[in-house]
């Protein structure tokens, strides 16, 4: 992991950039955010929260519902100021600083496009209020319209687009002053899926152009990891884990991180060795050390497309990473298949494999599951049974495999 990476606790207390290093806290798009904390009555929605966020990178804030991600956005855009704490844009604070005032923009989910004005107009309106000379204007606006591929549809009302080219509307009318901070609150959650896909690309694509500070809110994880430089997941208004896309994938922080970015089989049990620990009779042997004692609960996680399956017979035996069962689903997922396979012990196991290798099972047939220690993550099991789920059962990403062990 790169110095630049911090996880779980260390992301609030340490920046993501030396502390001393003003030149790149003062460039253009660079925002400092120190201790920041927001309530509502007796809802503690942010909790002191610290950010470093680079001038020109694309920065994701990920988590479910209710994790605090909206709220930091609102505080970053001056719809609502924080309780207590610090946020800097280019070096200068911003606390109390009205929206207008700032030198950002915000792109909210719904678009709010003013419907008696066409294309061109709504792209125009905060140049219009900014008194900017009419020439200025129709050169900004057809530029920005140029950039998201809507300069031909200038003199449409917005009831005449469809959502993806009214959401090409909004991001024009964001970016046409050019911004040094894009703000982006879950904008592509109203398309559907094929379009919503298009328009990462397009997005990062613009971003890249621009070279804009762009800071983007999602409970999706697939968006965060296809569009961002770094990504925060965050958890009851702090960050659990901020790192690369790669880092979050390969090398996640805690239980809550792993079963929130991606499907997990999780077990639940005993370690009892720094690198092994058992879940009934199922044993987890990881490649690394886990600095936690002997005789903890711990929670070992391995994703299903680690998990490799075959025929079982009657001399296969349980053993370290291998779980026998009984084959009792197969779904179509596209490009891979999906099997879910009951253990002995009633435990459920899902394993994505690409489509020949299943080839020949059948539903009801014995079979022998296994995976590589290299694929075992060993975690902490101070979330408690039901916390790392809850962000799961957020977006329906885990499948959970509760040990009975004692």
């Amino acid at each position: 992991m790169s110095p630049t990476d911090t996880t779980a606790a260390d992301a609030q207390r340490a920046p993501s950039e030396p502390a001393d290093d003003r030149t790149a806290h003062d460039a253009p798009g660079a925002v400092r955010i120190r201790s920041i904390t927001k309530r509502f009555g007796n809802h503690l929605a942010v909790d002191d929260l610290s950010l470093d966020i680079r001038s020109g990178e694309f920065l994701s804030l990920l988590g479910p519902s209710g994790c605090g991600k909206t709220t930091t956005l609102r505080m970053l855009a001056g719809f609502d100021d924080p309780d207590s704490g610090e946020i800097e844009l280019a070096g200068k604070s911003v606390v109390g600083v009205a929206p207008y005032r700032r030198n950002v923009n915000t792109v909210f989910q719904q678009y709010a496009l003013f419907p008696h004005m066409n294309v061109a107009e709504n792209v125009a309106y905060g140049l219009q209020q900014r008194k900017t000379p009419k020439r200025e204007i129709r050169e900004k606006v057809a530029e920005a319209l140029e950039l998201v591929q809507m300069r031909t549809f200038a003199d449409r009302k917005p009831t005449m687009l469809s959502g993806g080219q009214q959401q090409r509307v909004a991001l024009a009318r964001a970016i046409v002053n050019r911004p040094a901070v894009l703000l982006l609150d879950e904008p592509l959650g109203a398309l559907d899926r094929k379009l919503r896909e298009e328009m990462q690309i397009e997005l990062k694509m613009l971003q890249q152009q621009l070279g804009m500070t762009f800071v983007f809110v999602t409970h999706d994880q697939g968006e965060a990891l296809s569009m961002s430089d770094r990504i925060a997941i965050m958890r009851e208004g702090r960050i659990e884990q901020l790192a690369d896309p790669n880092t979050i994938y390969d090398q996640p922080a805690s239980a809550y991180v792993a079963a929130f970015i991606v499907q997990q089989n999780f077990f639940d049990g005993v370690l009892e060795t720094p690198e092994r620990m058992r879940a009934g009779e199922v044993a987890l042997v990881a490649d690394r050390r886990s600095e936690l004692a002997g005789g903890s609960r711990v929670r070992g996680a391995v994703r299903p497309e680690n998990v490799r399956f075959a025929a079982a017979d009657g001399d296969d035996a349980a053993g370290p990473n291998r779980a026998l069962g009984t084959l009792v689903g197969i779904s179509h997922q596209g490009e891979t298949m999906q099997y879910l396979i009951e253990g002995r012990d009633g435990r459920n196991l899902i394993a994505r494999r690409p489509l020949a290798d299943g080839a020949g099972l059948r539903v009801g047939d014995a079979v022998v599951a296994s995976w590589d220690a290299a694929d075992v993550r060993l975690f902490a099991d101070d979330d408690g049974p039901e916390q790392a789920h809850r962000a799961a059962d957020e977006n329906l990403s885990t499948t959970q495999i509760s040990s009975h062990a004692e």
